[in-house]
C-alpha cells in the first residue's frame, strides 16, 4: 500500500457509506473519499511526507514508516493518542524529527499524547510530565526536573551511591 493509501486507512471509522456506495465509488461516496482524502492530504502535508505520497510503505526508511504509522493514527482524529515506543529502533536524527512531529501534534491537533518510551533523553525533552514505573509500581511523578531528581527514581535506575 503506498503512503496516501495507508494513511487513509485511518478514515475508515469516520466513513460513512457502505462497502457497495464505496466500490463503486458513486455520489455520496465519492464526495466522501474526496473530503477523506483532503483531510489525509492536510497530514500528509503535516508530516512532510509529500515526496513518498504514492511510494509503498515497505519501501520507505524506518523512521519515515514510523511517521506514516503516526499519520494513520493522525487520521483517526484520536482526543487521546497512546504511543507506545515510538522511537524504538530509530537512530539519533529519526528521533529528532519524531520528537518535533509528537509535539506538532499536540501543539497543532490538540491532541494529549500519553508517549511511553525506554529512551530517557526523549522522555525528558518533550515531555510535560512524567510517572516512571518500577515492575508496575510507581515511584516517580511530576516535571521532568522533579523527576530527573526524584531519589526514588535515582535508587531504581541508577543504584544507590556508595
Amino acid at each position: 500500500m503506498s503512503v496516501l493509501d495507508n494513511i487513509m486507512t485511518g478514515r475508515n471509522l469516520r466513513m460513512k457509506s457502505n462497502l457497495f456506495q464505496q466500490a463503486i465509488r458513486w455520489g455520496r461516496a465519492e464526495r466522501e473519499e474526496m473530503e477523506h482524502r483532503e483531510v489525509v492530504e492536510k497530514i500528509i502535508d503535516f508530516l512532510e511526507i509529500q515526496a513518498y505520497r504514492k511510494t509503498p510503505v515497505g519501501r520507505l526508511p524506518y523512521g519515515l514508516q514510523k511517521r506514516v504509522d503516526l499519520g494513520r493514527a493522525l487520521a483517526m482524529e484520536p482526543t487521546l493518542l497512546l504511543l507506545d515506543e515510538p522511537m524504538a529502533g530509530m537512530n539519533v536524527e529519526e528521533k529528532q524529527d519524531m520528537s518535533r512531529f509528537i509535539l506538532d501534534v499536540n501543539d497543532e491537533y490538540g491532541t494529549t499524547i500519553v508517549l511511553i518510551e525506554h529512551d530517557m533523553g526523549v522522555v525528558m525533552d518533550i515531555s510535560d510530565r512524567v510517572v516512571v514505573l518500577d515492575y508496575g509500581k510507581k515511584i516517580g511523578d511530576g516535571t521532568p526536573d522533579e523527576v530527573r531528581t526524584n531519589p526514588d527514581v535515582i535508587n531504581a535506575y541508577l543504584g544507590t551511591s556508595h
